[in-house]
Protein backbone atom coordinates (compact mmCIF):
# COMPACT_ATOMS: atom_id res chain seq x y z
CA UNK A 1 0.00 0.00 0.00
CA UNK A 2 1.35 3.42 -1.08
CA UNK A 3 0.67 6.24 1.78
CA UNK A 4 -1.05 8.27 -1.23
CA UNK A 5 -3.38 5.68 -1.46
CA UNK A 6 -4.53 5.25 1.92
CA UNK A 7 -4.85 8.93 1.92
CA UNK A 8 -7.28 8.69 -0.97
CA UNK A 9 -9.24 6.03 0.04
CA UNK A 10 -9.25 7.48 3.79
CA UNK A 11 -10.25 10.84 2.07
CA UNK A 12 -12.86 9.01 0.09
CA UNK A 13 -14.41 7.67 3.27
CA UNK A 14 -15.19 11.29 4.76
CA UNK A 15 -15.80 12.29 1.13
CA UNK A 16 -18.23 9.57 0.67
CA UNK A 17 -19.97 10.10 4.33
CA UNK A 18 -20.36 13.55 3.55
CA UNK A 19 -21.85 13.23 0.30
CA UNK A 20 -24.63 10.67 1.15
CA UNK A 21 -25.46 12.46 3.92
CA UNK A 22 -26.11 15.78 1.34
CA UNK A 23 -27.79 13.73 -0.97
CA UNK A 24 -30.33 12.25 1.60
CA UNK A 25 -30.57 15.89 4.00
CA UNK A 26 -33.55 16.91 1.27
CA UNK A 27 -35.30 13.24 1.75
CA UNK A 28 -34.92 12.43 5.45
CA UNK A 29 -37.92 11.05 7.37
CA UNK A 30 -40.14 11.39 4.38
CA UNK A 31 -41.81 8.41 2.63
CA UNK A 32 -40.99 7.24 -0.34
CA UNK A 33 -44.35 8.68 -2.23
CA UNK A 34 -44.03 11.63 -0.96
CA UNK A 35 -40.05 12.12 -2.11
CA UNK A 36 -41.46 10.86 -5.66
CA UNK A 37 -43.66 13.36 -5.44
CA UNK A 38 -41.38 16.26 -4.15
CA UNK A 39 -38.43 15.55 -6.29
CA UNK A 40 -39.42 12.69 -8.82
CA UNK A 41 -36.57 10.56 -9.61
CA UNK A 42 -33.86 12.47 -7.22
CA UNK A 43 -30.39 11.75 -9.16
CA UNK A 44 -28.42 14.46 -7.77
CA UNK A 45 -28.05 17.44 -5.13
CA UNK A 46 -31.04 18.78 -4.19
CA UNK A 47 -32.92 21.45 -2.26
CA UNK A 48 -35.04 20.51 0.40
CA UNK A 49 -38.37 21.98 -0.01
CA UNK A 50 -40.54 23.35 2.19
CA UNK A 51 -42.27 20.18 2.91
CA UNK A 52 -39.38 18.98 4.55
CA UNK A 53 -39.89 18.03 8.74
CA UNK A 54 -36.30 18.55 9.40
CA UNK A 55 -34.51 20.45 6.94
CA UNK A 56 -37.19 22.70 5.13
CA UNK A 57 -35.44 25.17 2.73
CA UNK A 58 -31.83 23.82 3.10
CA UNK A 59 -29.96 24.48 0.21
CA UNK A 60 -28.71 21.70 -2.19
CA UNK A 61 -25.44 19.68 -0.67
CA UNK A 62 -25.84 21.24 2.97
CA UNK A 63 -24.78 17.83 4.87
CA UNK A 64 -26.72 16.80 8.61
CA UNK A 65 -25.92 15.63 11.88
CA UNK A 66 -23.98 12.89 10.28
CA UNK A 67 -21.16 14.85 8.98
CA UNK A 68 -21.07 17.51 11.75
CA UNK A 69 -20.86 14.69 14.30
CA UNK A 70 -18.33 12.63 12.46
CA UNK A 71 -16.18 16.21 12.12
CA UNK A 72 -16.92 16.41 15.99
CA UNK A 73 -15.69 13.31 16.43
CA UNK A 74 -12.82 13.64 14.42
CA UNK A 75 -11.48 16.41 15.83
CA UNK A 76 -11.76 15.38 19.88
CA UNK A 77 -9.75 12.23 18.30
CA UNK A 78 -7.46 14.28 17.35
CA UNK A 79 -7.33 16.73 20.25
CA UNK A 80 -7.01 13.80 22.63
CA UNK A 81 -4.18 11.97 20.90
CA UNK A 82 -6.75 8.99 19.66
CA UNK A 83 -8.66 9.29 23.00
CA UNK A 84 -12.27 10.89 23.47
CA UNK A 85 -12.86 11.91 26.91
CA UNK A 86 -17.02 10.84 27.70
CA UNK A 87 -17.55 14.31 29.74
CA UNK A 88 -15.93 16.49 27.11
CA UNK A 89 -17.61 14.23 23.80
CA UNK A 90 -21.05 14.74 25.75
CA UNK A 91 -20.46 19.03 26.31
CA UNK A 92 -18.95 19.09 22.45
CA UNK A 93 -22.36 17.25 21.23
CA UNK A 94 -24.60 19.44 23.64
CA UNK A 95 -22.84 22.46 22.49
CA UNK A 96 -23.60 21.12 18.43
CA UNK A 97 -27.27 20.65 19.44
CA UNK A 98 -27.42 24.00 20.86
CA UNK A 99 -25.47 25.53 17.79
CA UNK A 100 -28.67 23.76 15.68
CA UNK A 101 -31.22 25.49 17.92
CA UNK A 102 -29.79 29.00 17.45
CA UNK A 103 -29.77 28.44 13.78
CA UNK A 104 -33.71 27.43 13.99
CA UNK A 105 -32.86 23.74 12.45
CA UNK A 106 -34.69 20.61 13.83
CA UNK A 107 -31.91 18.37 13.17
CA UNK A 108 -30.94 17.85 16.81
CA UNK A 109 -29.61 14.72 18.70
CA UNK A 110 -30.64 11.70 17.95
CA UNK A 111 -33.02 9.77 20.72
CA UNK A 112 -30.34 7.25 22.40
CA UNK A 113 -28.00 10.02 22.17
CA UNK A 114 -30.50 12.89 23.83
CA UNK A 115 -31.33 9.97 26.00
CA UNK A 116 -27.37 9.03 27.48
CA UNK A 117 -26.65 12.62 27.83
CA UNK A 118 -29.31 13.87 30.10
CA UNK A 119 -28.53 10.00 31.81
CA UNK A 120 -24.91 11.78 31.79
CA UNK A 121 -25.92 14.95 33.64
CA UNK A 122 -28.07 13.18 36.33
CA UNK A 123 -25.32 11.56 37.76
CA UNK A 124 -24.72 8.22 35.96
CA UNK A 125 -21.77 6.98 34.92
CA UNK A 126 -20.62 7.15 31.41
CA UNK A 127 -20.51 3.59 31.04
CA UNK A 128 -24.24 3.13 32.23
CA UNK A 129 -25.49 6.37 30.44
CA UNK A 130 -25.58 4.24 27.08
CA UNK A 131 -27.22 1.24 28.04
CA UNK A 132 -30.51 2.09 26.45
CA UNK A 133 -28.95 3.07 22.79
CA UNK A 134 -30.22 0.96 20.40
CA UNK A 135 -30.10 3.19 17.41
CA UNK A 136 -27.95 3.61 14.44
CA UNK A 137 -26.14 7.26 15.96
CA UNK A 138 -22.74 5.58 17.03
CA UNK A 139 -22.48 4.07 13.68
CA UNK A 140 -22.90 7.52 11.61
CA UNK A 141 -20.44 9.11 12.93
CA UNK A 142 -17.69 6.04 13.63
CA UNK A 143 -15.81 7.27 10.37
CA UNK A 144 -13.49 8.85 12.23
CA UNK A 145 -12.66 5.96 14.39
CA UNK A 146 -12.15 3.65 11.42
CA UNK A 147 -9.61 6.08 9.61
CA UNK A 148 -7.78 6.41 12.78
CA UNK A 149 -7.57 2.62 13.55
CA UNK A 150 -6.06 0.10 11.17
CA UNK A 151 -8.36 -2.87 11.08
CA UNK A 152 -7.06 -5.79 13.05
CA UNK A 153 -9.97 -6.26 14.91
CA UNK A 154 -8.86 -6.21 18.83
CA UNK A 155 -7.73 -2.63 18.52
CA UNK A 156 -10.41 -1.83 16.48
CA UNK A 157 -12.69 -2.98 18.70
CA UNK A 158 -11.36 -1.25 21.46
CA UNK A 159 -10.93 1.96 19.65
CA UNK A 160 -15.31 1.41 18.92
CA UNK A 161 -16.41 0.55 22.48
CA UNK A 162 -14.30 3.44 23.61
CA UNK A 163 -16.10 5.79 21.27
CA UNK A 164 -19.42 4.58 21.14
CA UNK A 165 -20.16 3.59 25.01
CA UNK A 166 -21.28 6.64 26.13
CA UNK A 167 -24.37 6.76 23.93
CA UNK A 168 -24.83 3.48 22.83
CA UNK A 169 -23.11 0.59 24.58
CA UNK A 170 -25.51 -2.48 23.92
CA UNK A 171 -25.35 -5.07 21.49
CA UNK A 172 -26.82 -3.82 18.86
CA UNK A 173 -25.23 0.18 19.42
CA UNK A 174 -21.60 -1.29 19.46
CA UNK A 175 -22.13 -3.87 16.43
CA UNK A 176 -23.71 -1.70 14.12
CA UNK A 177 -20.60 0.39 14.65
CA UNK A 178 -18.07 -1.82 14.73
CA UNK A 179 -19.63 -3.17 11.73
CA UNK A 180 -19.01 0.36 9.81
CA UNK A 181 -15.66 1.10 10.87
CA UNK A 182 -14.67 -2.37 10.32
CA UNK A 183 -15.39 -2.05 6.56
CA UNK A 184 -14.05 1.39 6.44
CA UNK A 185 -10.95 0.49 7.78
CA UNK A 186 -10.48 -2.85 5.61
CA UNK A 187 -11.29 -0.58 2.14
CA UNK A 188 -8.93 1.97 3.49
CA UNK A 189 -6.29 -0.94 3.61
CA UNK A 190 -6.84 -1.72 0.34
CA UNK A 191 -9.39 -4.67 1.26
CA UNK A 192 -11.44 -5.25 -2.24
CA UNK A 193 -15.49 -4.68 -1.28
CA UNK A 194 -16.22 -8.03 -0.38
CA UNK A 195 -13.22 -8.93 2.09
CA UNK A 196 -14.01 -5.37 3.65
CA UNK A 197 -17.83 -6.28 3.92
CA UNK A 198 -16.76 -10.35 5.25
CA UNK A 199 -14.60 -8.12 8.20
CA UNK A 200 -17.11 -6.19 8.95
CA UNK A 201 -19.52 -9.12 9.90
CA UNK A 202 -16.90 -10.41 12.06
CA UNK A 203 -16.38 -7.33 13.78
CA UNK A 204 -20.59 -7.09 14.34
CA UNK A 205 -19.94 -10.28 15.80
CA UNK A 206 -17.39 -9.96 18.55
CA UNK A 207 -18.58 -6.51 19.06
CA UNK A 208 -21.47 -7.35 20.50
CA UNK A 209 -20.08 -9.38 22.69
CA UNK A 210 -19.03 -6.38 24.18
CA UNK A 211 -21.87 -4.70 25.44
CA UNK A 212 -25.00 -5.42 27.37
CA UNK A 213 -27.58 -7.22 25.39
CA UNK A 214 -30.22 -5.39 23.73
CA UNK A 215 -32.90 -7.29 22.47
CA UNK A 216 -33.59 -6.94 18.19
CA UNK A 217 -32.20 -8.47 15.34
CA UNK A 218 -28.61 -9.17 15.52
CA UNK A 219 -26.16 -6.93 13.22
CA UNK A 220 -24.05 -9.58 12.26
CA UNK A 221 -26.13 -12.46 10.49
CA UNK A 222 -28.66 -9.38 9.29
CA UNK A 223 -25.90 -8.08 7.03
CA UNK A 224 -24.77 -11.52 6.43
CA UNK A 225 -28.46 -11.97 5.33
CA UNK A 226 -29.07 -9.45 3.50
CA UNK A 227 -25.99 -9.17 1.44
CA UNK A 228 -27.09 -13.04 0.01
CA UNK A 229 -30.13 -12.01 -0.77
CA UNK A 230 -29.73 -8.72 -2.58
CA UNK A 231 -27.29 -10.38 -5.08
CA UNK A 232 -30.36 -11.92 -6.13
CA UNK A 233 -32.96 -9.08 -7.07
CA UNK A 234 -32.63 -6.72 -10.14
CA UNK A 235 -33.07 -3.29 -9.80
CA UNK A 236 -36.29 -3.35 -10.03
CA UNK A 237 -36.68 -5.41 -7.38
CA UNK A 238 -33.96 -3.80 -4.87
CA UNK A 239 -36.25 -0.66 -3.50
CA UNK A 240 -38.67 -2.20 -2.11
CA UNK A 241 -36.78 -4.71 -0.88
CA UNK A 242 -34.72 -2.43 1.00
CA UNK A 243 -37.41 -0.58 2.06
CA UNK A 244 -40.07 -2.85 3.12
CA UNK A 245 -38.28 -5.68 4.19
CA UNK A 246 -34.62 -4.58 5.94
CA UNK A 247 -35.79 -0.89 6.85
CA UNK A 248 -34.35 2.15 7.25
CA UNK A 249 -35.55 3.67 10.38
CA UNK A 250 -33.14 4.80 12.98
CA UNK A 251 -33.46 1.27 14.59
CA UNK A 252 -29.18 -0.07 14.13
CA UNK A 253 -30.60 -3.41 12.52
CA UNK A 254 -32.40 -1.44 9.89
CA UNK A 255 -30.56 1.21 8.65
CA UNK A 256 -27.08 -0.19 9.03
CA UNK A 257 -27.94 -3.48 7.37
CA UNK A 258 -29.90 -1.23 4.84
CA UNK A 259 -26.76 0.53 3.79
CA UNK A 260 -24.78 -2.60 3.98
CA UNK A 261 -27.30 -4.03 1.19
CA UNK A 262 -27.10 -0.93 -0.99
CA UNK A 263 -23.21 -1.48 -0.88
CA UNK A 264 -23.57 -4.80 -2.09
CA UNK A 265 -25.87 -4.32 -4.54
CA UNK A 266 -24.51 -1.58 -6.06
CA UNK A 267 -20.75 -1.37 -4.77
CA UNK A 268 -19.23 -0.74 -8.45
CA UNK A 269 -21.71 2.23 -8.88
CA UNK A 270 -21.49 4.82 -5.63
CA UNK A 271 -23.79 7.18 -6.97
CA UNK A 272 -26.36 5.14 -8.06
CA UNK A 273 -26.33 3.70 -4.55
CA UNK A 274 -26.31 6.78 -2.76
CA UNK A 275 -29.16 8.63 -5.13
CA UNK A 276 -31.17 5.34 -4.09
CA UNK A 277 -30.43 5.71 -0.53
CA UNK A 278 -31.70 9.12 -1.38
CA UNK A 279 -35.16 7.91 -2.48
CA UNK A 280 -35.83 4.70 0.13
CA UNK A 281 -37.56 6.70 2.63
CA UNK A 282 -37.15 6.45 6.38
CA UNK A 283 -33.39 8.22 7.68
CA UNK A 284 -32.31 8.52 4.09
CA UNK A 285 -29.24 10.75 5.20
CA UNK A 286 -27.87 8.50 7.62
CA UNK A 287 -28.03 5.28 4.91
CA UNK A 288 -26.74 7.31 2.19
CA UNK A 289 -23.84 8.72 4.61
CA UNK A 290 -22.99 4.87 5.67
CA UNK A 291 -22.76 3.60 2.47
CA UNK A 292 -20.61 6.30 1.06
CA UNK A 293 -18.10 5.75 3.93
CA UNK A 294 -18.12 2.18 2.94
CA UNK A 295 -17.42 2.93 -0.93
CA UNK A 296 -15.47 5.96 -0.58
CA UNK A 297 -13.35 3.83 1.54
CA UNK A 298 -12.99 0.94 -1.27
CA UNK A 299 -12.84 3.06 -4.29
CA UNK A 300 -10.64 6.25 -3.12
CA UNK A 301 -11.59 10.16 -4.27
CA UNK A 302 -11.64 8.90 -7.72
CA UNK A 303 -14.90 6.65 -7.22
CA UNK A 304 -16.89 9.52 -6.25
CA UNK A 305 -18.00 12.50 -8.40
CA UNK A 306 -15.65 15.17 -8.22
CA UNK A 307 -18.47 17.75 -8.81
CA UNK A 308 -20.57 16.25 -6.04
CA UNK A 309 -18.09 16.26 -3.69
CA UNK A 310 -16.92 19.75 -4.54
CA UNK A 311 -19.93 21.62 -4.32
CA UNK A 312 -20.73 19.99 -0.99
CA UNK A 313 -17.37 20.60 0.21
CA UNK A 314 -17.98 24.61 -0.45
CA UNK A 315 -21.66 24.73 0.71
CA UNK A 316 -20.63 23.42 4.15
CA UNK A 317 -17.06 24.73 4.27
CA UNK A 318 -15.92 21.50 5.18
CA UNK A 319 -12.05 20.88 5.85
CA UNK A 320 -11.61 17.03 5.68
CA UNK A 321 -8.20 17.25 4.11
CA UNK A 322 -6.69 18.76 7.27
CA UNK A 323 -9.04 16.37 9.26
CA UNK A 324 -8.20 13.41 6.89
CA UNK A 325 -4.44 14.00 7.78
CA UNK A 326 -4.75 14.19 11.28
CA UNK A 327 -6.52 11.05 11.62
CA UNK A 328 -3.82 9.43 9.09
CA UNK A 329 -1.06 10.25 11.80
CA UNK A 330 -2.97 8.28 14.48
CA UNK A 331 -3.43 5.39 12.35
CA UNK A 332 0.28 5.65 11.63
CA UNK A 333 1.35 6.29 15.34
Amino acid sequence: MSRAGVRDRALGAFDGLALGDALGMPTQSMSRESIAAHYGRLEGLRDAVEHQPISPGLPAGTVTDDTEQAVLVARLLIDGRGRIEPHAFARALLDWEADMVRRNLADLLGPSTKRALELLESGVTPDEAGRTGTTNGAAMRITPIAIATKPGLDPLLDAVVSASRLTHNTSLGISAAAAVAAAVSAGIDEADLGSAMDHAERAAAEGAARAPWAAGGEIAPRIRWARGWVRELDSEALPSAIAEVIGTSVAAQESVVAAFALAEALGDRPLDALTLAARLGGDTDTVAAICGAILGARHGTSGLPADLTADVRKVNDLDLDGVVEGLLELRNS
